[in-house]
């Protein structure tokens, strides 16, 4: 969940790393550091800090020269943020410096040994062990000494690994955590994410698990951990360095809630076929008579991207009528599941490197079954993993809480929903209803990003509340689920999700005047029954705000939204409390782009 940065080259390094470790930043942010070394001035030449990546910066000094280094961000597993469990880590002679993202499980016990042969630890870190691991190795390379070291380690791990007696090379490799190669002129990067290399390049190389790279300034090369050269041909990255800015927004949060009418636009565009009122999608991998044939749909996704996929299960039920459900991947791949040959698994996730996720997927093909993935990122593990699937189109996604992306993944849920419906029974009729539907959906997005204003208005009043209660049913509750996430990932204001039906069964016992109830109340056949889940509340005195294509009688405010066919209404319903969840959080002052212990791509268990 960390960021690294590596540079090898002609030019200054230090202003290219710390400039990687701002855009970075989204993916850790409790400490940073960097190293440097040059032909001009020998040896590794080090700087760490806790705190973010402008408290590193303020410490380097003017004359800290070097043209090749590594940096590093960090989100803390082992050890609290501190100056000295930040990263880069150092061996005893100074010789030797790891960047590391991922979880080395057998830490303790290497840590035990390397301690009882007199190896003195400075920090409280599993990524210090590497470190000590690759000093101890005597092989004539450094690819050699950095693949002995990984051959004992367990775990996942991204590293870029500088040692003082190899100054032209930087070694990496991989296994569960990104690692991806910028192909520049007479000069090489290394980052953990893209968004740390477009300002530079545009060509990368993403590294497979069990895959390591040697880069220098005029090349690189790939090999498998075991030294079996491999061949990786560079791709152009889809997004220009643009896209990764604010564009006059004062949080990346706010730019991204607003850019989803065009986000939307993007995933449609290309992909309806009115001459038979379906949908396009190439990369499903998937003809026909296999569409036919699936019995069963289970999506797996984590956080944002399970609630995306309760969302998908749903459509996918009611245009397609398969059997599917949503569950999270963190948990499926712990339960042993029962593998069905006719179930088509779908997995979630916009970076395509969740960790839970991926693992998932591994699992799941090892027993042969058939995976499609719904990803932001081209070229992501779970995309390469996956049998086929659909790209999101989202767009880079910086903020910690996945706003566009999240709606961008429901709307292709709705393509595939759409497809293996007309694939089987849906009628043309029913297909040209959701295309027209579908492509109303970026209007209606506008529309309600103009109703801003006003949604911050009702944010102001609730940003007092200790505790919320978000309702909703069947088409609703996945939105309430997801609207509960935002507002305690956002605001920390403690957040719970129920289906409406489920009130009498036991939270009816918390409303009270202090505890606000968001209720989503589309016009749908269950209208009255949430209209009467309302008279409960109001019955106990409860405050109630209703998210609604009409106003609530017994609600105190009511956001309305845009009507749309049935199917897409929930699409469309979670946008106003995103804006609400934002606003209440900058009413509180938090850091909205980076909330207290989070971070973006969360690739460690």
């Amino acid at each position: 969940m960390c960021g690294i940065v590596g540079y090898i080259g002609r030019r200054d390094v230090a202003p290219l790393l710390l400039e990687g470790l701002q855009r970075l930043e989204y993916r850790g942010y409790d400490s940073a550091g960097v190293v440097v070394t040059g032909a001009k001035s020998p040896g590794l030449k080090m700087i760490k800090a806790k705190g973010r990546v402008r408290d590193l910066q303020a410490r380097i000094p003017k004359r800290f020269a070097g043209t090749t280094g590594i940096a590093h961000t960090r989100w803390a597993t082992h050890g609290a943020p501190s100056d000295v469990n930040a990263h880069p880590h150092l061996d005893a002679e100074g010789k030797v410096a790891v960047v590391h993202n991922g979880i080395i499980d057998n830490a303790a016990d290497l840590r035990a040994k390397l301690a009882a042969d007199g190896v003195e630890f400075l920090s409280e870190t599993d990524t210090e062990v590497l470190t000590h691991l690759i000093a101890r190795q005597s092989d004539d390379t450094l690819e050699e000494r950095v693949r002995g070291a990984l051959r004992l380690i367990e775990g996942t791990y991204g590293v870029a690994v500088l040692h003082a007696d190899f100054p032209d090379r930087i070694v990496v490799a991989r296994n569960g955590s990104p690692v991806v190669l910028g192909i520049g002129e007479k000069e090489m990067f290394v980052a953990s994410d893209v968004a740390a290399l477009v300002t530079h390049t545009r060509q990368i190389v993403t590294l497979d698990d069990g895959e390591m790279a040697t880069l220098t300034a005029d090349d690189f090369r790939t090999y498998t951990t075991e030294g079996t050269r491999t061949t990786a041909s560079p791709t152009t990255v889809e997004w220009e360095a643009e896209s990764y800015d604010m564009g006059g927004h004062d949080t990346y949060m706010h730019k991204e809630i607003c850019e989803q009418a065009d986000a939307v636009d993007r995933v449609l565009r290309g992909r309806i076929d009115d001459r038979f009122s379906t949908v396009h999608l190439g990369g499903l991998n998937l003809d026909a008579r296999e569409a036919r044939a699936v019995r069963r749909v289970k999506i797996l996704g984590c956080g944002t991207s399970y609630h995306a996929g309760l969302i998908g299960a749903q459509m996918i039920e009611e245009l397609a009528r398969i059997p599917a459900d949503a569950e999270p991947a963190s948990e499926f791949r712990y339960r042993d599941p029962v593998v069905d040959p006719d179930t088509l698994y779908i997995a979630v996730s916009q970076s395509g490197e969740t960790y839970d996720v991926l693992a998932a997927v591994q699992e799941l093909k090892r027993k042969g079954a058939r995976v499609l993935g719904v990803v932001n990122v081209v070229g992501s593990a779970i995309a390469r993993e996956a049998d086929g699937g659909v790209y999101v189109h989202a767009g880079p996604e910086v903020c910690v809480v996945s706003t566009k992306c999240f709606t961008n993944t429901t709307v292709a849920f709705a393509l595939l929903a759409l497809h293996l419906g007309r694939t089987r029974d849906l009628s043309v009729a029913h297909g040209r209803r959701i295309i027209e539907g579908l492509r109303r959906l970026p209007g209606q997005i506008a529309e309600i990003l103009e109703t801003e204003a006003e949604i911050k208005k009702l944010a102001e009043e609730y940003a007092d509340a200790r505790s919320m209660m978000f309702i909703g049913r069947v088409r609703g509750y996945p939105v309430a689920r997801e609207a509960s996430l935002k507002l305690k990932e956002v605001s920390y204001i403690h957040a719970e999700a129920y289906p409406a039906s489920e009130l009498k069964h036991g939270p009816l016992a918390l409303i009270e005047p202090a505890l606000p109830t968001v209720a989503i109340v589309p016009d749908d056949d269950l209208l009255e029954k949430n209209r009467a889940a309302l008279e409960e509340i109001k019955a106990r005195s409860g405050r109630i705000l209703a998210v609604a294509h009409q106003d609530q009688p017994k609600a105190d405010r009511t956001i309305l939204v845009p009507r749309n066919e049935a199917e897409l209404d929930p699409i469309l319903m979670g946008i106003p409390l995103q804006l609400f969840a934002y606003h209440t959080a900058l009413a509180m002052g938090r850091d909205i782009d980076k909330p207290r212990n989070l971070a973006k791509s969360v690739t460690v268990e």
